[in-house]
């Protein structure tokens, strides 16, 4: 489809920052942490500060390349929300100080693979006011982290038959994963080392949602919290 979201190239402005392989991290000593979570995690990856100052380099480069057009956010829950809630305030600032105003509608969808136990080819998405209204539209999914990018592929997919003028990904994270297929999102914060990261509302098991920075959890933690 035209202008779906993702590529093998992103715009050199849309380019995240680099955490390489042996980025040692932040001592958690050097920040301030939900203390329940005291002895379940390894290191800060990426300081809370640093999150919100690259969001607001990716709301810039939405609001270059939607020009004067008016844009559906679509937020991918869980773990996107709190991206998403921060990417649309920056969106929201940076318009009321411009002299040109964008409209701005904000819907949330979660994607399910799975029914009962069992994987399903098809992807099924829940939410969503109302899908069809994303026909001829600008927008723009808001996503937490995105791996081999194979299940934002199936999310596109999903979406193209409702026919969206454009759509755009604008992801937090990306991860480097042993067996990636090239995709990239066309916005992206942070690309990182193939580890299991928690906080800024990425989760594990419902946890770690509440920890403002972005950390690698711990085997402790992976142990306290298994389910």
């Amino acid at each position: 489809m035209a202008g779906q979201g993702g590529s093998r190239a992103a715009p050199r402005r849309s380019r995240g920052v680099v955490i390489s392989d042996d980025w040692p991290g932040y001592s958690l000593d050097l920040f301030t942490y939900p203390q329940h979570y005291c002895g379940d995690l390894e290191y800060v990856l990426i300081p809370h500060g640093i999150i919100v100052d690259r969001t607001e380099c990716l709301a810039k480069g939405i609001m270059q390349d939607i020009g004067d057009h008016n844009i559906v956010v679509l937020c991918v829950l869980k773990g996107g929300y709190k991206f998403c809630a921060d990417l649309v305030e920056h969106i929201k600032t940076l318009s009321r100080n411009s002299e040109r105003s964008v409209s701005m509608k904000v819907d949330f969808v979660r994607q399910k693979s799975y029914h009962n136990d069992q994987s399903t080819q098809d992807m099924q998405i829940i939410g969503g006011d109302d899908l069809s209204k994303l026909t001829g539209k600008f927008s723009c999914f808001a996503k937490d982290i995105i791996g081999t990018g194979r299940t934002m592929k199936a999310l596109l997919n999903n979406i193209e038959k409702y026919k969206p003028k454009m759509i755009k990904v604008a992801s937090l994270l990306v991860k480097r994963t042993s067996q990636p297929d090239g995709y990239r999102p066309d916005y992206y914060g942070f690309e990182i080392p193939n580890l299991f990261v928690v906080g800024y509302a990425l989760d594990y098991n419902e946890h770690f949602r509440d920890l403002n920075h972005i950390c690698v959890i711990n085997d402790n933690g992976k142990g306290k919290y298994k389910v």
